[in-house]
């Protein structure tokens, strides 16, 4: 008997740092930087990314020491909850947060990691870095 895959039977707090891990799907979108309308609440995401995302692979440059470079960076797994709700909907650990299994494009589901991008959902083809950006507010993007 094959045992269900460990995002199946374990919460996101259950996780091995491992499985954690494995979770992100490395779309790139979470470190796109977003404006919020203070009178809305409503997040914006922008085309502009972080200066430690590389736009190639979507990765972090540095991830064990992205804190030291980029203070407000946020820990997922420390801060998941409050966290969230700046995640897209179509992060993995936000869908799994909210009880719902991973898509089918995921490279956990699909076994391969460029089905992320076939499937459009990595920022590859149209985000820009931080470092080669001017105002936020000119890369505004109005669906993610």
């Amino acid at each position: 008997m094959t045992q269900a895959p460990f995002w199946k039977h374990k919460k996101l707090h259950e996780f091995s740092s491992q499985e954690w891990e494995s979770v992100c799907d490395g779309c790139g979108r979470c470190c796109l930087h977003k404006l919020e309308d203070t009178d809305t609440g409503k997040l914006h995401y922008t085309r502009i990314a972080c200066k430690l995302l590389d736009l190639e692979n979507c990765r972090c440059k540095n991830y064990p020491e992205r804190f030291t470079f980029v203070p407000d960076c946020i820990s997922l797994q420390h801060d998941l909850y409050n966290s969230l709700k700046w995640l897209p909907e179509s992060c993995a650990y936000r869908r799994l947060a909210d009880g719902k299994d991973l898509p089918e494009w995921h490279p956990l589901v699909s076994g391969e990691q460029s089905s992320v991008e076939m499937a459009g959902i990595s920022i590859k083809h149209f985000a820009i870095s931080e470092e080669d950006a001017g105002e936020p507010i000119a890369y505004l993007i109005d669906d993610l």
